[in-house]
């Protein structure tokens, strides 16, 4: 039985809408006190961050996902190689901190934060080998037939796919943009190497998809087909979709960290720790 386009989830975009405007007051009251401390292009990033992330998980896209794998595909890329960085790149740790009410930060979030359990376990999960490690599961994970299957049955265990997505994206893109108030744990000449094996385990889950001459994924044989395209040209259209986005979302940040080493400033300075 071809199955139904799912509603856009009015609860996920009153959510986005609402952090929205909690980094934005922040960023306001710390623009009024500290006017150099956050610029405007990072409230742009921020929000267009957000907007990311609304175009996967509320928009008319996440209607389809059930319909095109290519459009599934799309949703996941969108969550950790677009909305993830962008929401990263516009400090939102600094902005919202100073969004949220002061009772909740000095009775709830403070606390919690000086907890030593709770920075101990900050610092495990801000390794770049953890960060790595747990974006690389996410994305294999989710795309074992079994799990992936489950994730199309149940509304709940889609949220959940979801969720994991973006987690993963923050996690991975964190030692690569390092936002405050992370600390450097690797030297800069490794985020290159880091960003080019990420590289891998993508890759070969996307020639896995886009060469198999099977569908992979059952719930697209029964699926409502779109655009008059095969459930098997429809998975090789995602898998080339997932091996161009990744390239090209990882290599530029590679090749800037890769210039920004190679610059006379880079090496006067390494020079000088010397």
């Amino acid at each position: 039985m071809p199955s139904t386009v799912h509603p856009i989830p009015t609860p996920a975009a009153l959510l986005l809408m609402g952090v929205a405007l909690v980094y934005l007051r922040g960023w306001y009251r710390l623009r009024g006190g500290l006017p150099n401390l956050l610029s405007v292009s990072r409230l742009i990033t921020f929000v267009t961050g957000v907007v990311a992330l609304w175009a996967a998980v509320a928009s008319p896209l996440a209607g389809l996902d059930h319909q095109l794998l290519t459009a599934h595909m799309a949703q996941h890329l969108l969550l950790m190689t677009v909305a993830a960085p962008l929401v990263l790149l516009g400090a939102p740790v600094m902005a919202l901190s100073y969004g949220l009410p002061q009772r909740f930060l000095r009775s709830i979030l403070g606390p919690l934060l000086q907890n030593r359990p709770a920075q101990s376990l900050g610092r495990i999960i801000s390794h770049p080998v953890f960060c790595w490690l747990a974006s690389t599961v996410v994305v294999i994970g989710w795309h074992v037939p079994a799990l992936f299957e489950l994730g199309m049955r149940s509304a709940g265990w889609h949220e959940a796919e979801h969720a994991c997505f973006l987690a993963a994206g923050l996690f991975f893109w964190w030692p690569v943009i390092q936002p405050w108030p992370s600390l450097e744990r690797w030297p800069r000449w490794r985020i290159p190497l880091y960003l080019f094996l990420a590289t891998l385990p993508c890759d070969a889950l996307s020639a896995f998809l886009a060469l198999c001459n099977r569908v992979v994924y059952s719930h697209y044989l029964v699926a409502g087909r779109l655009f008059d395209l095969s459930a098997l040209g429809d998975q090789q259209c995602a898998g080339a979709l997932m091996w161009v986005c990744v390239t090209f979302a990882y290599l530029p940040p590679a090749a800037a960290v890769t210039i920004q080493l190679l610059s006379p400033q880079s090496r006067a300075s390494q020079a000088e720790a010397v």
